[in-house]
């Protein structure tokens, strides 16, 4: 019988092509997700890719009684990827409390299940944005985190934190958080992809939707920035790349292979691109032009961050593999197809 995992936030952008990848790697997966921020059809979407239609259930992760109710029912689960969680920087600002009740009260709620439960694997979905505006790039994993810019950003932190100390009370338990950079592209096939719901927060979503016709332009958030062009440098990893990642983490955790009960990876590519870089890629990669202007920096938003990820790749076996520019194209054929 095949290990069953449960995905939270399983139909959104990550997740799905997490989803993806854990089924071709042979594990059952269980999605919960409250749709918040993503569409049902996603399910069939995935069937299409993988052949499997993965288990589903919708309600919202910060009801502890539903969180349990789920556990009763599916007593097989032997580890679990947490994505579910509101995620959008400039969002996050102006509404600070949402952001708390939702990321802090729906992992507790899963924590308190696995304990009462006896699931003792977690992967949670973490951030970059934990470091803040780091003193040196690249960041590695012994960079110390520092002061959040956004309530978005504090939330992964105290998550994190949350995590550490119950692994410490509970040494059975075993935890990995992946310290994520910019996820974006979409998949091979052009149908799962990144596809908020209203208007984007992230920029390739935005981008692409520009160039589509949707929006009359892109921002760009400040040129003012200490950076070659002006413009802010971030660290941008094909979704695939990182949905492997993931696998690799939950195989790491199932075979014993922690080093230590908590650990924390940095992941990402290694490579610092400033958003004008982006949009020359894009334009570069798919012959199209971007509409776009430079408006004022967004609250929230820090100066410049990208990854050393040499840990990752030599404990993990893992590296991200996709150029830029295959990884804009693909987003592209994403948008076009949709």
């Amino acid at each position: 019988m095949n290990k069953q995992i449960l995905v939270t936030g399983g139909t959104g952008f990550i997740g799905s092509h997490t989803v993806v990848e854990l089924q071709n790697s042979g594990y059952d997966v269980v999605i919960v997700d409250n749709l918040s921020n993503s569409k049902v059809e996603v399910l069939n979407k995935i069937k299409e890719i993988s052949g499997i239609r993965p288990k589903f259930e919708q309600f919202d992760l910060t009801d502890r009684q539903k969180v349990k109710d789920f556990f009763q029912k599916y007593s097989d689960i032997e580890a679990i990827i947490h994505f579910a969680a509101s995620k959008a920087v400039g969002e996050s600002v102006e509404k600070p409390l949402m952001y708390y009740n939702n990321n802090l009260n729906s992992l507790m709620n899963i924590m308190e299940s696995m304990m009462e439960f006896n699931v003792s694997n977690l992967v949670f979905s973490s951030s970059c944005t934990v470091y803040g505006q780091p003193d040196c790039l690249p960041v590695t994993e012994q960079t110390p985190r520092k002061e959040a810019e956004s309530p978005y950003g504090n939330t992964k932190t105290i998550c994190e934190d949350i995590i550490r100390d119950t692994i410490k009370a509970c040494p059975s338990f075993k935890g990995i958080a992946l310290r994520y950079f910019n996820p974006i592209g979409a998949h091979a096939t052009a149908k799962i992809g990144e596809l908020p719901l209203g208007v984007p927060n992230n920029l390739i979503p935005f981008l692409t939707q520009t160039v589509a016709g949707i929006r009359p332009e892109l921002s760009v958030f400040g040129d003012d920035y200490d950076t070659a062009d002006g413009s802010a440098i971030r660290d941008y990893i094909h979704v695939v790349d990182l949905a492997k990642a993931h696998v690799v983490a939950i195989e790491r955790l199932l075979n014993n292979r922690n080093k230590e009960n908590y650990e924390y990876f940095n992941v990402g590519t290694g490579n610092g691109v400033s958003v004008l870089e982006i949009i020359k890629s894009f334009e570069r990669a798919t012959g199209e032009k971007v509409p776009h202007k430079i408006v004022a920096r967004r609250a929230g938003d820090i100066e410049k961050i990208y990854a050393d990820t040499s840990f990752a790749n030599e404990e993990l076996g893992w590296k991200a593999e996709s150029t830029l520019d295959e990884t804009l194209l693909s987003a592209w054929k994403w948008q076009l197809n949709i």
